[in-house]
């Protein structure tokens, strides 16, 4: 991994990060004043982001997550899907905001919300630190974006490569070696 780490591209700072966490958080609270809201996390790219957000709400929050499986090692989506870690929470008549680190393709995404419609939610949004719109191909409308990073594999405030780089505080393009 060494040789990966000279090839980091500060994208965000932490501070930037931060601030918009913080936006973010103010503008999901007004959308949902007087209610409670569960932060419904993907696991593990999301866990850094939603307890950062969770600690800006204004309003009462409970938190969940779901573990999903569709890239494995690899830095493509295998197309496949797999639920590995189902919420515990009843999702019945709740406001539920999804959170999620990054929406690239839409395909997991897509068939996330599909399961989580079926629980029958008062509300259900989704928040992503990071969208890739341009690299679409399930129709996923992303409701609170974080940030807009058109290109490059990004690493850092959960986003990782082969589960490392999770922890640095900023987030950075890697360059990968070739296939």
């Amino acid at each position: 991994m060494q040789a990966l780490e000279q090839n980091l591209k500060p994208v965000l700072t932490p501070e930037r990060i931060q601030d918009r966490v913080a936006e973010l958080a103010g503008e999901i609270s007004r959308d949902f004043q007087g209610r409670e809201v569960v932060l419904l996390g993907i696991l593990k790219g999301a866990f850094i982001f939603m307890s950062d957000l969770a600690r800006h709400m204004e309003v009462p929050v409970r938190v969940d997550f779901v573990r999903l499986a569709s890239y494995g090692d690899s830095s493509q989506s295998s197309g496949r899907i797999e639920m590995t870690k189902t919420h515990e929470l009843d999702l019945a008549g709740q406001t539920v905001v999804v959170v999620e680190d990054i929406v690239d393709t839409g395909l997991t995404l897509n068939w996330l919300m599909d399961h989580l419609r079926r629980q029958g939610p008062r509300d259900l949004r989704i928040c992503a630190l990071i969208d890739k719109p341009e690299r679409r191909e399930a129709p996923i409308a992303v409701d609170y974006v974080g940030f807009q990073i058109p290109r490059g594999f990004l690493v850092g405030y959960g986003l990782d490569y082969n589960e490392c780089y999770r922890c640095l505080p900023g987030i950075y393009e890697v360059k990968l070696p070739p296939a």
